[in-house]
C-alpha cells in the first residue's frame, strides 16, 4: 500500500514529548462488526464510528489509538508495512481477525507495531484488540506505559450531557453511573485508590442519548490498569482510553523482545450501560468465569441485628425476633460486635460469657422463630492484637519498608489471599461458623475485601507482589467451595461497602447487595447493574434505613430487589445516633412492603434492562417479566404527563397500580401510553387484557 504527503511535527506537552505525523491521504483500512466500525490509517491512527442514523458522528478524526510511552516520549506513529486478514475458530466462536503492521524508527528508537484485531459472529458491534510492540533496534529499551481505545467521541448536538458507566472504587464511593458535565475528569485506576478501597468492573461505558461506545479488557484476573475519561471545557467531547503504567517496574526489551497488552475490546451499541455489560460478561463466561446460580433462600427477606450496632445484646436480638417472623421476614443476621476482634471471630465472652454454647443457642432461637440465621464477617482484615498476626506475620501484606498494609476502617491489617496460613485460618473460621455454631448464611462485610495491594513482604514464600492482587478472586472461590461442602444450601453474601464490586470476585457468591448505598438512586443503578452482568443474581437492597428519608421500600421492589431492614424493637438502640425503631406508624409501611414482596417475589424474575435507559429516559423506568406481566417501577420527585408503556407485545392490556390497589385502565400496544400523575414512585403490572373490554386508561392522581 501507498501513502504520500506525510509532514512530521514536534511538540511538547506536560514534559512528554510527543512524536507525530499528519497526513492527507485518504486511504484506509476498515474492520467491522455490524454497528460498528473502527479505519486505520497509514500511521495505525483509527476512527471509529457507527452506521446509525445519528444526528452526528460520534468520531470525526484519526486519533492515534494504540501507543507506548518509551524515554518520556509518546510513540504513536507506526508507519503501516502489512495486512491481512483469515477466519478463526476457537472456544469462544468463529469470527476473522485482522493483524496490521508497523513501523516507527527515529531517534534511535525503532519499533515494531502488530495490532490483531477480532470479531465473532457471535458478539455483534464488538471488536477486541491485542497490541504487540517488537523492539528492532539492538539497544534495550524502557516501556513505561501503553495505551489501548483512546478515543474522542463527539456529544449529540441535541443533548446537554454524555451519560457514562464508570466501574471504579474509592473512598468517594462515588455513583457507578453519572452524567458527564464540562471539565470532568475521573481516573478510573482498577489498583487501590485510597487505603481501604480499590478495584471494581474493568469496563467504561460513555453513551449519547442514540448511540454509545464501550471499551475494556478482558483479562481472567484483576489488573492493574486505568479507563481515563475527560470532558473539554463546553463538555462536547469525552476522551476515552485503556491504560497500563508500569510505575517504576517497566519492562526492558532487547533486540527482538516483545511487549504485549491484555486483550482489550472497544463496543458500540444503542441505550444505557446495561446492553455492554451483559455482553462484556457473555463473553467472559465463554472464556471461562463461571457464575454460581443463587439459592433459593437467598431471594427471601432479611433483618439485620445492625440497628442495635457493635453494643447489641443477646436479649435486644431475641425480643426482636417475635417482630421479625409477624412482618414476614425469613433471615435473622447477626453483625458486627460479637467477636474478639476481626481476624479473631471466637465469641466475645462479654456478650457471650458461656462461650460457643451460647452462640449456637442463639442460633437455635432464631431457628425455632422458622428463620434462617446469617452472621457478619471481615475476612482477609486481622487486627495488630490476634494470635494470626502474631504468629503469622509473614502472611501480613506489607509496603516497601516492610510496613503492614493498613485497612483504616477496621484498624486491621491486610492479609495476604496468596498465602496458605491465610487459607488454613480461613477455613477454621468457616469451620466454626457452620459446623460450631450452625449458621445457614454468611455476610461478608467491607470495601478492603473489592482488591487488595502489591505485597512486597519478603517473608512470604512462594509468591510474588502481584498475587496479592490477582488471587483475591481465587480466596473467595475457595470460600464458596469450602463452604458449600459444608452446607450445600449456604447463602454466601459479598457487601465490599461502597465499592464498585470486582468483577472477579462476583462469580463465587450467590447474593449481591447495594452494600451501604448512599441514596436510593444508588440502589436502582447498582441493581442494573448486578443484573445486566450476572443476570437471574439475588440482589438485597440492604437496610431500607440507607434509602431516600429511611423507607424507600420502593426502590429495592421496582428494581427487583431483596427488601432488608435494621430496625430495633420494642425499644430503640440507646447507643445509635439515628433512631431505627419501628413505630405503630413505621410498622403500617414495612408490613405491607414485605407482604407485598412475599406475594410478589419480583427479585426471582427477569429484569428487562434494555427497554429504558436509566439516564435520558423520563421519568426514570425499570421493568421485570413474571409470567405473562409486566411488572413497570417509574422514579421521579414529581411527575405530570404521558409515560410510554415500551416492551409490550401487540394486543390490549390491562393496568393496574397494585401498590394501591386501583385499576388505571386499558391500553393498546398500538398507542402504549398512560397519562399519569405522582410523587416519588408508580408501580404498575400490565397484563393482556383477555375480556376484551375497552376503556381509557385513568389518571392516577
Amino acid at each position: 500500500m501507498y501513502f504520500k504527503n506525510l509532514t512530521i511535527s514536534f511538540f511538547v506537552f506536560a514534559n512528554i514529548m510527543f512524536i507525530s505525523c499528519n497526513n492527507s491521504n485518504k486511504s484506509s483500512i476498515i474492520i467491522e462488526n455490524n454497528n460498528l466500525k473502527i479505519e486505520f490509517n497509514n500511521l495505525l491512527h483509527s476512527k471509529i464510528s457507527v452506521p446509525y442514523d445519528i444526528e452526528n458522528e460520534i468520531s470525526n478524526n484519526y486519533t492515534a489509538s494504540e501507543f507506548i510511552e518509551v524515554k518520556q516520549s509518546l510513540i504513536q506513529d507506526f508507519k503501516i508495512t502489512d495486512n491481512s486478514e483469515k477466519d478463526f475458530s476457537d472456544k469462544i466462536g468463529k469470527g476473522k481477525i485482522t493483524t496490521l503492521k508497523g513501523i516507527f524508527e527515529k531517534n534511535n528508537i525503532k519499533i515494531e507495531k502488530i495490532i490483531e484485531l477480532k470479531t465473532y459472529k457471535n458478539f455483534d458491534n464488538e471488536i477486541f484488540i491485542k497490541v504487540y510492540y517488537v523492539n528492532k533496534n539492538t539497544d534495550t529499551i524502557s516501556v513505561n506505559k501503553w495505551v489501548n481505545n483512546s478515543y474522542q467521541i463527539n456529544r449529540r448536538k441535541s443533548d446537554t450531557i454524555f451519560w457514562s458507566f464508570q466501574g471504579s472504587s474509592s473512598f468517594k464511593r462515588a455513583d457507578w453511573i453519572l452524567p458527564l458535565n464540562a471539565k470532568f475528569y475521573q481516573k478510573n485506576y482498577m489498583g487501590m485508590n485510597n487505603s481501604d478501597y480499590g478495584g471494581g468492573i474493568p469496563v467504561l461505558d460513555i453513551w449519547r442519548s442514540d448511540v454509545g461506545i464501550a471499551i475494556g479488557h478482558t483479562e481472567l484476573v484483576p489488573k492493574l490498569n486505568s479507563l481515563p475519561v475527560k470532558t473539554n471545557k463546553t463538555g462536547k467531547i469525552a476522551e476515552i482510553s485503556l491504560e497500563f503504567d508500569y510505575n517504576q517496574n517497566s519492562p526492558k526489551l532487547g533486540y527482538n523482545d516483545t511487549l504485549s497488552t491484555f486483550e482489550t475490546f472497544v463496543m458500540s451499541h444503542k441505550g444505557d450501560c446495561y446492553s455492554p455489560l451483559k455482553q462484556f460478561s457473555q463473553y467472559m463466561r465463554a472464556k471461562g468465569i463461571i457464575f454460581i446460580n443463587p439459592e433459593p433462600s437467598a431471594y427471601e427477606p432479611i433483618w439485620c441485628a445492625w440497628g442495635y450496632e457493635r453494643e447489641f445484646t443477646l436479649k435486644e436480638i431475641i425480643t426482636t425476633l417475635p417482630k421479625v417472623k409477624e412482618l414476614g421476614i425469613k433471615w435473622a443476621v447477626l453483625d458486627d460486635g460479637y467477636q474478639i476482634a476481626e481476624g479473631d471471630w471466637n465469641v466475645n465472652k462479654d456478650k457471650f460469657p458461656k462461650g460457643d454454647s451460647q452462640m449456637k443457642d442463639l442460633v437455635n432461637k432464631i431457628h425455632s422463630y422458622g428463620l434462617k440465621a446469617k452472621i457478619w464477617w471481615a475476612p482477609l482484615a486481622a487486627d495488630p492484637c490476634t494470635d494470626f498476626v502474631k504468629d503469622h506475620k509473614d502472611a501480613i501484606i506489607t509496603n516497601e519498608e516492610e510496613v503492614p498494609r493498613f485497612i483504616t476502617w477496621w484498624d486491621s491489617y491486610y492479609m495476604s489471599s496468596a498465602d496458605s496460613a491465610t487459607i488454613k485460618h480461613t477455613h477454621s473460621v468457616l469451620d466454626m461458623f457452620i459446623d460450631q455454631w450452625g449458621f445457614d448464611g454468611l455476610k461478608m462485610d467491607g470495601q478492603h475485601m473489592n482488591a487488595a495491594p502489591k505485597n512486597q513482604n519478603w517473608a512470604q514464600k512462594g509468591t510474588i507482589p502481584i498475587d496479592a492482587v490477582e488471587k483475591v478472586p481465587a480466596f473467595f472461590k475457595n470460600i464458596y467451595e469450602y463452604s458449600t461442602k459444608k452446607d450445600s444450601d449456604i447463602v454466601i453474601e459479598n457487601c465490599p461497602c461502597g465499592c464498585c464490586m470486582s468483577f472477579y470476585n462476583m462469580p463465587y457468591m450467590n447474593q449481591a447487595v447495594s452494600s451501604d448505598p448512599t441514596s436510593s438512586w444508588q440502589i436502582r443503578l447498582k441493581g442494573k447493574v448486578y443484573k445486566a452482568i450476572i443476570g437471574k443474581t439475588a440482589y438485597y437492597g440492604d437496610h431500607v434505613e440507607l434509602s431516600d428519608n429511611g423507607n424507600d421500600f420502593a426502590s429495592s421492589f421496582g428494581i427487583g430487589a431483596v427488601l432488608g431492614t435494621k430496625f430495633t424493637y420494642p425499644k430503640d438502640n440507646p447507643n445509635a445516633e439515628t433512631s431505627y425503631l419501628l413505630t405503630p406508624e413505621k410498622e403500617i409501611i414495612w408490613k405491607k412492603w414485605f407482604k407485598l414482596y412475599n406475594e410478589k417475589m419480583l427479585s426471582k424474575e427477569d429484569y428487562l434492562g434494555n427497554l429504558y435507559d436509566i439516564g435520558f429516559d423520563k421519568p426514570e423506568a425499570h421493568v421485570i417479566k413474571k409470567g405473562d406481566t409486566l411488572y413497570y417501577a417509574f422514579y421521579a420527585d414529581k411527575w405530570d404527563g404521558d409515560i410510554e408503556l415500551k416492551g409490550l407485545k401487540k394486543g390490549n392490556y390491562l393496568v393496574n397500580d397494585y401498590f394501591i390497589g386501583k385499576n388505571i385502565g386499558t391500553i393498546s400496544s398500538d398507542n402504549p401510553k398512560i397519562n399519569t400523575s405522582f410523587n416519588k414512585f408508580l408501580l404498575i403490572e400490565v397484563y393482556e387484557n383477555t375480556h376484551g373490554k375497552n376503556f381509557k386508561t385513568k389518571r392516577h392522581d
